[in-house]
């Protein structure tokens, strides 16, 4: 038999699908490997996994999951990306930082706000970023075409940007930032003109320099630099359609965007979109209710405030709900309708939620007093004006607590 295997004809049917499984097992050709236009770690079970538990904001769990897969793969980039965007995220949700009425106008460019990040998640951050920074200029001397390098030292860039921009009002320097991760970006779809993913932090630089107030753009030193909102939402449209990592990142800052330039509907429906893909994310459902405000529904916002408070009292439903964001938005609403009782009660549920930041709480306290004095609630306005001016922590609204304690607000 020149020591060829004969089998009858039964052994052969039986083991015609374990040879099956062995080609399904066995590398591609080159010629034959499909195009991922991603590194090939973002389409891992435990990478997918992590990240739908990051975008229902259980920052806990799906860190623990990235550790184990940044432990596994400790000279990949991404790996590390991934720990750096859900620690950087996490302390900005337990900052009340993802508060996006706080980021609807250019207003918070001037807001004095102390924000007390812990010393050891700063190190923890500036370490992963440093890392990652390492590991792709690595990569990239060797292989100077590695579109996966380009990208994550660029998403890098962009995490970190978007960390000192919204802590430290480090305005400058994570435009510069966000300006190189522009570039990394353009450089990948230099090499891969369907790496989609890319497209985000393009799309967010061309939307925040052409956003930029004038004297800013001249401190950042982007005279030069183009800057279009309609081309940058047209970018984070393509990310958002086609990305592979940046899907849903890039929808929720194409709803900021659009809220910043008015465009309520249409806000409305990307934030809808991630409501429904994400039920249990406490901040899409808060943005809903947001935009309702926003888009001129008073009463129908006020509904749905209601509705997201409600959801929380159930058990599980959002993991660790800051609940002073929905009462002190559903307050700031029924103000507006003159509700002059329930905004009071609202101000006042925010201003004592326990895992309140102290300058959400103290902007509640604030409204609080001023919802009472109209109310003729001297002495409960008082003693709000009196817990804003609390020693320590943030002192952003003292000089009004000073002025309404001398004189009663007045509704003006």
């Amino acid at each position: 038999m020149g020591g060829t295997i004969v089998l009858p004809p039964k052994s052969r049917a039986s083991f015609l699908p374990a040879l099956i499984l062995i080609a399904t097992l066995l590398p591609l050709p080159a010629s034959a490997q499909p195009v991922l236009h991603t590194d090939p770690l973002n389409l891992t079970p435990p990478v997918r996994q992590s990240l739908q538990l990051f975008y229902n904001l259980n920052f806990d769990a799906a860190l623990k999951i990235q550790e184990q897969v940044a432990q596994q793969h400790p000279d990949n980039p991404m790996a590390s990306n991934y720990v750096l965007t859900t620690i950087i995220f996490r302390e900005l949700y337990n900052q009340d930082l993802l508060d996006t009425t706080y980021y609807a106008h250019n207003s918070f460019l001037t807001v004095k706000r102390e924000v007390n990040v812990p010393q050891a998640a700063r190190t923890r951050i500036e370490d992963l970023t440093n890392k990652v920074q390492h590991l792709t200029d690595a990569e990239l001397a060797a292989n100077p075409n590695d579109a996966n390098a380009l990208f994550a030292r660029g998403y890098a860039k962009g995490m970190h940007a978007v960390f000192i921009t919204l802590v430290d009002h480090s305005f400058v320097a994570a435009a510069r930032q966000g300006l190189s991760a522009r570039n990394d970006s353009e450089a990948a779809l230099k090499i891969d003109p369907e790496y989609a993913d890319a497209w985000m932090a393009i799309g967010i630089q061309r939307f925040a320099v052409a956003s930029l107030p004038k004297f800013l753009r001249f401190m950042v030193g982007f005279m030069g630099v183009g800057g279009s909102k309609k081309d940058g939402l047209a970018d984070l449209r393509k990310s958002a359609e086609n990305g592979t990592v940046t899907p849903v990142e890039s929808r929720t800052v194409l709803s900021l965007f659009l809220r910043h330039d008015g465009q309520y509907p249409a806000a409305l429906e990307v934030q809808r979109g991630l409501q429904k893909e994400y039920p249990h994310n406490y901040i899409f459902c808060l943005e809903v209710a947001n935009l309702t405000k926003d888009e001129g529904h008073g009463l129908d916002a006020i509904a749905t405030y209601k509705q997201v408070i409600d959801e929380a009292a159930k058990p599980g439903y959002f993991v660790e709900p800051r609940l002073e964001l929905a009462w002190f938005g559903m307050a700031d609403t029924q103000r507006g309708y003159n509700m002059i009782k329930e905004a009071a009660f609202g101000y006042t549920q925010a201003a004592q939620q326990s895992d309140s930041s102290d300058w959400l709480r103290k902007r509640a306290e604030l409204s609080a007093g001023q919802m009472y004095d109209l109310l003729h609630q001297r002495a409960d306005a008082i003693h709000m004006y009196q817990q804003v001016l609390q020693p320590g922590g943030d002192q952003t609204q003292a000089e009004a607590a000073h002025k309404y304690l001398q004189t009663p607000y007045q509704g003006k």
